[in-house]
């Protein structure tokens, strides 16, 4: 696996919100392919933490670009983000539903959950499933032997749309996704489809490549696994 370098997160959250699509998520062994982000950005966005927490605006100021941001959801669930600054602006990318690939016996038990669909298809639900929690605060995914990101096996298809989940800047597109995929979190109503080349990514060199899909695979949408 080839990890994500420090500088693909010294970007803007919009940008490595869209960017991280695709990419790898492991830790100690669990992990999946990132189908589904959010950006905050800590100025100008009444959704980020950094609006009304304090601390969110120190970590900002003191954490290094691709550290863990993990807080509690609802007093329920805990919610992994990343930081990113350095670029036009700074703030976090929620990461908000991974493609499972790697430790499912684990996930499938931490989760109490079977199918694949289930174990990573929300933000709280992937962070139990790769036992993320404030344990891991304040820790990088970029230099950590537990794991962190890596560069995908293929490069999907993007699409935006609003973020969800929030009661202000509800209109911001700023939530990213694999377009067909069936194991975001929740379906889009509408989402736009994004035009780009990604042929290069600072941090992750690597040339497009078509969306491969593999025909024998159970899963529906998308097969973003790295072909045989």
């Amino acid at each position: 696996m080839t990890p994500l370098s420090p500088d693909f997160f010294h970007r803007d959250p919009v940008l490595c919100a869209r960017e991280l699509i695709g990419m790898e998520l492991v830790w100690n062994g669990c992990g999946g392919i990132v189908v589904e982000t959010e950006a905050y950005a800590d100025q100008g966005d009444p959704a980020c933490h950094t609006m009304f927490r304090p601390s969110a605006r120190q970590f900002v100021r003191e954490a290094s670009p691709g550290t863990a941001y993990v807080y509690l959801n609802y007093g329920m669930h805990w919610l992994t983000n990343v930081l990113v600054k350095g670029g036009a602006a700074n703030g976090f990318v929620l990461i908000r539903a991974l493609q499972p690939t790697r430790g499912i016996p684990e996930m499938r038990q931490r989760r109490r959950k079977d199918r694949l669909t289930d174990l990573c298809s929300g933000p709280g639900k992937l962070s139990a499933a790769l036992g993320l929690s404030s344990a891991h605060h304040g820790t990088s995914l970029v230099h950590s032997s537990n794991g962190g990101f890596f560069l995908g096996p293929v490069t999907p298809e993007v699409a935006s749309c609003v973020r969800i989940g929030i009661s202000n800047a509800i209109d911001l597109p700023w939530r990213f996704l694999v377009a067909g995929s069936e194991f975001v979190s929740v379906k889009p109503r509408v989402a736009t489809p994004i035009q780009e080349d990604r042929a290069t990514r600072p941090g992750s060199p690597r040339a497009k490549k078509p969306k491969q899909k593999n025909p024998d695979a159970a899963t529906p949408g998308p097969d973003l696994r790295a072909p045989d």
